[in-house]
């Protein structure tokens, strides 16, 4: 065993582990991963709280391949995993399934990702087999678990990776929904980049006497990164990028955008300019987004666009270069945007282009990380002139579908079918007939027909009334024409049976 693995190999990982460790290069455990493994191996339940980009994800996933390898239960049985993954992105999920093969490829246990966005059915296939460590977002293992495919009941150890994240999309429901198909007894860890109070609050709520680590304080970016802004105006900030990425010679660049739309015109507008670019976000399929963070990860994409959600799952050793081309909202999302490069002890630089309406959101960014980030000008471009408000871009309410309403209305009162023209047309021609057939049968029974006056005065068929006056006619024939004059339906007295006049006319004669 090499010298320069000591380290690893006293926090007590097993040798196989370490062959895997030497074989990806590393040599030095994060702070991370010195305190989480030896918790993990343990036993007890976690709350681990660290930034981007400091190896969490092997700080769960070396110690939970150890505690499965050496469990006395031995192998997974067919759709019951021994181990549950929950993560809030497919490509964080992918992320980790990557880091999990990695590790593990010395030890006998078997993996697998399911995620939505694909076809279902290769996932039902593949459950079918031993399945020890199932990594999954929380829609689609419901799906799974909904139609029975997969059983959470022998669960030894869940772990909520990016918990901060899924609570912030709204998966708390579902992660509820999961909880409680879980094993009481397990062991539970919750990994994040970042918590809030009300995170922390619930992640103590479902763990059982969970041991807590920080390695960072809370919201911090790392010295790592070399942060600039440059104040330039939104109708500039596309040819300073592709400015940026010429003069510089960037060959790998993550930028960030705000919206799908956004990130799809970006894209195209760098296309335009000569530079190789590719949007990422959670409209597109998950073919397309595989495809375009592959070709991101080899080198062959020099720009990819990416939404918020999309890049939680871009984990690139050595990613040079990240750019937020519009600010987000939410302060912390900055820190988990940067924290895409200066990974694993590299170096990396972000750069967020800031117009006059994102100064508040810049200030928000700057009390949130405790510091003030420099500000660099370039000629010709940097210097904010466009008035406040200028920028923002208020979505106009949609107008209501062309004559949706009139039409709706206009259809309620004529029954609701279509052909109003020919309704008109027979509506008064069938009301004469119909209210002579009603009359024939009120002289010979003595009773009136209540329903008569509204059907002379056109308004509306009242079929049912008509329908009970022809029951009390002893069996003579019913005939109900609706408004369309399309549709007819015969009495029990099929010898009597007529359409039009002759109908009538034999009415009138049994009548008298």
């Amino acid at each position: 065993m090499s010298s320069d693995l000591s380290k690893f190999s006293e926090l007590g990982l097993a040798p196989k582990l370490l062959d895997a460790i030497a074989d990806t290069g590393y040599t030095t455990p994060t702070p991370i991963q010195t305190k989480a493994i030896p918790l993990v191996l343990g036993g007890g339940d976690l709350l681990a709280a660290a930034q981007t980009g400091t190896g969490k994800t092997a700080g769960f996933t070396l110690p939970l391949l150890q505690r499965l390898n050496e469990s006395a239960k031995g192998r997974a049985k067919p759709g019951k995993p021994r181990c549950l993954i929950l993560t809030p992105t497919r490509e964080l999920a992918a992320q980790i399934a990557e880091s999990v093969q990695t590790y593990g490829k010395h030890l006998p246990l078997k993996s697998l990702v399911v995620f939505g966005g694909v076809n279902i059915n290769p996932q039902r296939m593949a459950m079918r087999k031993p399945v020890d460590i199932l990594i999954a977002t929380p829609g689609r293992l419901l799906d799974l678990v909904g139609q029975n495919i997969v059983n959470l009941s022998e669960i030894d150890i869940l772990v909520l990776d990016e918990a901060d994240r899924m609570l912030d999309m709204g998966f708390i429901h579902d992660i509820k929904k999961v909880l409680r198909l879980l094993p009481t007894r397990r062991q539970s860890l919750l990994f994040s980049a970042t918590f809030s109070t009300d995170i922390r609050k619930l992640a103590h709520s479902l763990l059982n006497s969970p041991q807590e680590v920080s390695v960072t304080p809370r919201n911090t970016t790392t010295e790592l990164v070399e942060q600039t802004v440059h104040m330039v105006d939104k109708s500039k900030k596309r040819s300073l990028l592709s400015l940026l990425i010429k003069q510089h010679d960037w060959s790998q660049v993550l930028v960030f955008t705000k919206t799908k739309h956004g990130a799809n015109r970006l894209a195209e507008q760098l296309g335009k300019d000569g530079i190789e670019a590719l949007a990422i976000h959670g409209n597109k399929s998950q073919a397309a987004r595989t495809k375009a963070l592959a070709k991101f990860k080899n080198g062959s994409l020099q720009v990819l666009v990416a939404t918020d959600i999309a890049a939680r799952g871009i984990d690139i050793e050595h990613l040079p270069n990240v750019v937020n081309y519009e600010l987000p909202h939410v302060s912390e999302d900055y820190v988990h945007r940067i924290g895409r490069t200066g990974r694993a002890g590299s170096t990396g630089q972000a750069i967020s282009l800031v117009n006059i309406d994102e100064v508040k959101l810049l200030k928000g960014i700057e009390k949130l990380i405790g510091k003030k980030i420099p500000q660099v000008e370039i000629e010709g471009y940097t210097g904010l002139t466009e008035e406040p408000g200028s920028t923002i871009v208020e979505r106009k309410p949609r107008p209501p579908r062309r004559g949706r309403s009139a039409n709706a209305q206009n259809q309620s009162e004529k029954g609701g079918n279509g052909n109003s023209g020919k309704r008109q047309s027979t509506s008064g021609h069938a009301s004469r007939r119909q209210n002579k057939n009603a009359s024939s049968s009120n002289q010979q029974n003595g009773k009136s027909n209540t329903s008569q006056q509204q059907e002379v005065n056109g308004n509306r068929l009242n079929t049912d009334n008509h329908s009970g006056d022809s029951q009390r006619n002893n069996g003579n024939t019913k005939d109900r024409q609706g408004a369309n004059g399309n549709r007819k339906r015969s009495s029990t007295n099929a010898k009597n049976q007529r359409s039009g006049n002759g109908q009538s006319g034999n009415r009138r004669r049994r009548a008298s």
